[in-house]
């Protein structure tokens, strides 16, 4: 794969391998795909998190009808 990412990102792979973060251009890019995954996925765990909390918020307000493990149980006879 041949990626032109433009002069001032180039700067910052070689920044990174100067200070020998990195070996390479390869790695500087790994790396930072990794770091993105991780940034994408601690976004989401905080999404879920959030949906989560406003919804316990719904039920401890009285604003949504729960159900007991009991009728859902039953419900899928389980």
């Amino acid at each position: 794969m041949n990626v032109n990412l433009g002069a001032p990102y180039e700067a910052i792979v070689n920044k990174a391998i100067e200070k020998e973060y990195a070996g390479n251009q390869t790695e500087v890019i790994r790396q930072a795909l990794l770091a993105y995954e991780r940034m994408l996925e601690e976004e989401e765990k905080e999404l879920v998190a959030k949906a989560v909390e406003m919804e316990m918020s719904e039920v401890r307000e009285g604003n949504t009808k729960t159900k007991s493990f009991g009728e859902v149980k039953k419900k899928f006879k389980w």
